[in-house]
């Protein structure tokens, strides 16, 4: 559980990272959000690993019930985000993650987690992207200073 847990906060606290790194090098934030997916990865295994030796049913993502937690994340406006801290997405999920049955929360998790990376490989596929094309701040400085440099050598 703890390693779950580290998981988990790993995920987050390289998101966050990222975000906070591209504001500066592009290649920081793509590896943050890259670390961040391989956490979300790890504690997707964890999940399945924790069904699988309870012999607990994993659901399919054609399972009506993942369908309904599927949903509720593409249904709200999440356009507001001043308050990080708001408790209202988690009350969104809350007949799941609260649930007294272990396999019907695991699964949930599973879930978002999927929701959650499928969204951060949409985000490093931007991010590859755009760093191929230009670079990041720190990228384009770096071009700047070998470009003068270069020219201070050809003026001498």
């Amino acid at each position: 559980v703890d390693q779950m847990v580290q998981a988990a906060r790993s995920g987050r606290q390289n998101i966050t990272e990222g975000s906070r790194a591209s504001a500066g090098s592009s290649q920081t934030e793509l590896r943050l959000v890259t670390v961040a997916r391989a956490s979300l990865d790890e504690l997707l295994l964890d999940f399945e690993d924790f069904l699988r030796q309870r012999h607990l049913r994993q659901w399919t993502k054609d399972d009506p019930v993942a369908q309904a937690v599927r949903k509720v994340g593409r249904h709200r406006d999440r356009s507001d985000r001043t308050d990080p801290s708001d408790s209202a997405d988690r009350q969104l999920y809350a007949a799941w993650i609260d649930h007294a049955d272990p396999t019907v929360v695991a699964n949930a998790l599973i879930c978002l987690i999927h929701q959650a990376n499928y969204l951060l490989d949409q985000q490093i596929a931007s991010l590859e992207r755009r760093f191929v094309e230009g670079g990041g701040y720190s990228e384009q400085l770096a071009c700047i200073i070998r470009e003068r440099a270069s020219n201070r050598v050809r003026d001498c």
